[in-house]
């Protein structure tokens, strides 16, 4: 791959972004679709630019569990948004890496020439996933449908047993490995276990991260927050999983989910069942020039990694070491660090194995370890733990804070990596302008 920059001179710049606030999933459908949080997202993203809509060379929005009536919800997305028929719009799915990999395919075109002027991110509403019939509903269904004149439709209608009214639920088929069998929560509790990580590590590592998204709150260090309205009115302003009672005591009332005799991952230091939705806009230097924008950051170079399905929590440290090897940098070199925190004993896992010998040489092929990862710099206003990990759209997320983070701090170079179920990893390196 070549190193970022070097596709004819050409840099990728991230010049505006906005989110929603995450909303916890209550049990019930929530108040709004994956299309409307993306639509929320975007119109005052798109407001406050000098440049309508309709200049965007392409819109790409990375999502999973889109309804039936949002297929190619990138399209759905920019005519709402008023972007035009003429600009072209498309949806990604990487799993839990999709709306890092809108950024990336959008960074990508930027590179070829392709596009100058993108807007990429993405959207999931993972509390409307659907409940679907079974095979054998579905089959007695169709043969219903079939069945000719009365007498054969009295027939197959006799032939209806109860258990067929048992629902697939999507989200959980969505959240476990086909290749393995194993839910996600399963694959965190391998990594504590490798990597020797303990009940309190997990819990105590949940604790910060809601303690610093109310610190980031409360001071005013998450200015890509838009409001969202509701149809009856109600507004809601702010990621409302975030418990700023959150303490390890209560923590350690919580049972195991995934494992229940042996486990350590339960509910409280896992990422929440959540909506929400994230954008950037990203631009090459002419469309920056033309227009007077803003460049938040520059985008150096972005990598994916596979691994075993098992291992899936690892992905970011798998992504970020051949990133790191072809921009000749260490982890030192990194002012700070987003990690998805899609469980608390994943992130865990990742500094840990960082610093590990053995799976550095068995896994990474390196003669010694990738380095040390500060607590300090890592996640420094919470993540997902706090405020939820709706799956198609927080690798937008994650790129977009880490952007305000380097603005905050004054700091230079900054490194976005996610875990993806499946076994995979994304990883995606800034640099402040």
């Amino acid at each position: 791959m070549a190193e970022a920059g070097q596709s004819g001179g050409r840099q990728v710049y991230i010049v505006d972004g906005a989110r929603t606030p995450y909303i916890r999933a209550q049990g019930v459908p929530g108040p709004f679709s994956a299309s409307d949080l993306a639509v929320a997202a975007g119109r005052p993203l798109l407001l406050r630019q000098p440049f309508s809509p309709d200049s965007l060379d392409e819109v790409i929005l990375g999502n999973i569990m889109s309804a039936p009536d949002e297929v190619n919800i990138g399209r759905v997305v920019s005519q709402r948004l008023g972007c035009g028929v003429a600009v072209p719009a498309w949806t990604v799915q990487r799993n839990c890496g999709s709306g890092m990999q809108a950024i990336d395919c959008a960074y990508r075109n930027i590179l070829a020439g392709r596009s100058g002027l993108v807007l990429a991110g993405g959207t999931e509403a993972m509390s409307r996933a659907p409940l679907l019939f079974n095979a054998a509903m579905a089959a007695w269904l169709g043969r219903l449908n079939g069945a000719k004149g009365l007498p054969a439709k009295l027939q197959q209608i006799a032939r209806f047993r109860p258990g067929m009214l048992q629902p697939v639920i999507a989200l959980l088929h969505g959240l476990t490995d086909p290749v393995v069998g194993m839910n996600m929560g399963q694959t965190a509790e391998e990594l504590a276990f490798r990597f020797n990580i303990s009940r309190a590590d997990m819990d105590g590592y949940a604790v910060q991260s809601h303690l610093r998204m109310v610190a980031a709150r409360a001071e005013g260090r998450l200015p890509e927050i838009e409001p969202l309205y509701d149809q009856k009115g109600h507004c809601y302003d702010h990621d409302d999983g975030v418990r700023p009672d959150s303490s390890v005591e209560k923590l350690a009332k919580l049972k195991p989910v995934f494992d229940r005799h042996f486990g350590a991952v339960t509910a409280g230091n896992s990422s929440q069942i959540t909506d929400g939705a994230a954008w950037v806009i990203l631009a090459d230097a002419e469309h920056v020039q033309r227009h007077n924008l803003l460049a938040l950051a520059r985008i150096v170079d972005v990598e994916w990694a596979g691994l075993a399905p098992q291992q899936m929590g690892l992905g970011p440290v798998h992504a970020m070491t051949p990133l790191l090897q072809r921009q000749n940098l260490h982890l030192a070199d990194i002012d700070y660090f987003e990690i998805n925190e899609a469980f608390a004993a994943q992130v865990l896992a990742c500094a840990a194995a960082c610093q590990d010998p053995d799976f550095c040489r068995k896994d990474l092929a390196l003669a010694g370890v990738l380095g040390a990862i500060d607590p300090a710099r890592l996640n420094v206003d919470g993540g997902a733990i706090a405020v939820g990990h709706p799956v198609g759209s927080s690798g937008a997320r994650i790129v977009l804070h880490l952007c305000h983070v380097l603005a905050q701090k004054q700091a230079r170079r900054g490194l976005a990596a996610i875990c993806i179920g499946g076994g995979q990893g994304g990883a995606l390196l800034l640099e402040r302008v």
